[in-house]
């Protein structure tokens, strides 16, 4: 009794969580009254972050039309946060990481690539970079039904979310597409002219950044494991380990090969020049994180709710793993240990974190500190590529091995989407339950290396028969702040 006094207490919170939906559209066209029981569905759904359509017509005798128009307010609220913590990633975040990384010459030109970076991407996202990543295409690549972000409205879209308006899914989702090129251009930083970065990373949504995202998040995509019925790859990736880490990493060590190496590079130590912004921007980027991850729930739910705890405990025990094998090897444990360690745990859970538990999170805590670490340390000494800011090395490294473990890792107790009515009718149902995901993963890590690798290799050499891309040594010698944008970071 109690129970049904309960159920029927939340039909009150339903009429005013209706308000202003579809249901009010009586007056134009007049539908049939929900009865209280398809009410309570609807509200259950609410709760559950399921589709209302489903509870409407399932739940009664009458069919009552889904509300059309009207996002819950709570789901849309933690989204709208989200998109917010994710910017707030890369401005003020990744500048000020990235800005401290570099020498005191070069720490405006930094600020100005990302500044630059947010501008660019911005504009293409709007014209047709949402519709070519999330609209209905081909596996591969979207269609142009969103372009100028037409028709993308306060209205859920039901192929992403029931409960999230349109245009806020389609803003956080501009914010993974402005923090992914500006990660790449840590790699060259300090060498490379600022119209050259801008080309390049125009070139790189397009031939890089938009099939990829297309591919592991569209509803139709070739490689959506979880969403796509028709999925030939049956991956998963919760937020971002393809599209994100791997897209990032693995052109960034392209780009910095076809570039080059910076002046008198091995020769003499280039130091940060400044712990502190590096270490402030390591905090800004966890706190960032938190919507980066738990916000691709795309809902204020249990599995929002687990992205969150995955993604503390990873980032803590990365962070320290990295700084014991520091201290091990070299008999100290620096802060910029502790920073790397703190971004390579938090790269490493990003596929993950909405898949499995607590216990799989520490596992890949540790090695999201410990295989980065030798990755920098040791990997870069052996093959003297001159990755500056460690792109590949964290992000590359890290979210490669992210998105293997999360197929070794993942646990339908965790996210019963892994096992449900799509996991069933593609496949993935069974790869999870038998232990086989894992082999599917590495189908995903092997096309996103294929299309990174390529693509950068392709968009680079364009780049370079189009314009100068290194500075001269001279300009070098004096610094980007000065000779690209004719300022100076301090005056002393």
């Amino acid at each position: 009794m109690s129970n049904l006094l309960s159920r029927l207490a939340c039909v009150g919170a339903f009429a005013v969580l209706s308000a202003g939906s579809a249901f009010s559209a009586a007056a134009v066209e007049p539908k049939p009254t929900p009865s209280v029981e398809q009410r309570l569905s609807a509200m259950e759904a609410y709760f559950q972050n399921t589709d209302p359509a489903v509870a409407l017509t399932d739940a009664g005798k009458t069919t009552v039309a889904p509300p059309v128009g009207v996002p819950g307010p709570g789901h849309n609220t933690w989204m709208m946060l989200s998109a917010a913590f994710v910017f707030f990633m890369t401005l003020p975040g990744l500048a000020i990481f990235d800005g401290g990384l570099v020498r005191r010459k070069n720490v405006l030109s930094v600020l100005a690539q990302c500044l630059g970076v947010t501008s660019m991407v911005t504009v293409i996202w709007w014209a047709v970079g949402y519709s070519l990543a999330f609209a209905h295409g081909n596996p591969f690549v979207g269609g142009f039904d969103f372009a100028f972000l037409r028709g993308v409205t306060s209205a859920p879209n039901a192929d992403y979310s029931p409960w999230v308006s349109h245009n806020v899914f389609s803003m956080f989702q501009l914010m993974f597409a402005i923090i992914t090129p500006a990660l790449i251009v840590g790699a060259v930083a300090e060498r490379m002219r600022f119209q050259a970065i801008l080309v390049f990373v125009g070139l790189w949504m397009f031939v890089v950044y938009l099939p990829i995202t297309h591919m592991a998040w569209g509803a139709d995509g070739f490689m959506n494991g979880v969403w796509n019925p028709h999925a030939t790859i049956r991956a998963i990736d919760f937020a971002g380990g393809t599209v994100v880490e791997m897209a990032s990493g693995w052109s960034s060590l392209v780009l910095c090969l076809i570039v080059g190496k910076r002046l008198n590079y091995g020769k003499e130590l280039f130091a940060p020049h400044s712990m502190v912004f590096c270490m402030v921007g390591a905090g800004m980027l966890w706190v960032g994180w938190y919507g980066f991850n738990a916000g691709s729930a795309l809902a204020a739910d249990g599995i929002a709710s687990n992205a969150f705890l995955t993604t503390t405990l990873a980032g803590a025990v990365g962070s320290g793993t990295w700084a014991l094998a520091e201290y091990f090897v070299r008999g100290k444990a620096s802060v910029l240990g502790f920073c790397s360690g703190i971004v390579a745990g938090l790269v490493a859970i990003t596929p993950a974190c909405g898949f499995v538990n607590a216990s799989g999170a520490i596992l890949i805590g540790i090695l999201g500190g410990l295989v980065p670490f030798l990755a920098v340390y040791k990997l870069k000494v052996w093959f003297k590529y001159d990755d500056s800011l460690d792109v590949f090395g964290v992000h590359g490294v890290a979210g490669t091995l992210g998105m293997l473990f999360t197929g070794i890792l993942a646990d339908p107790a965790v996210n019963a989407n892994l096992t449900g009515s799509i996991a069933q009718a593609n496949g993935l149902a069974k790869l999870v339950v038998a232990h086989g995901l894992w082999v599917e993963q590495l189908k995903a890590m092997g096309l996103t290396f294929l299309v990174a690798t390529v693509g950068t290799t392709l968009v680079a050499y364009i780049v370079r028969v189009m314009m100068p891309v290194r500075i001269t040594p001279e300009e070098e010698d004096s610094g980007l702040d000065l000779t690209e944008h004719g300022e100076e970071g301090y005056i002393l």
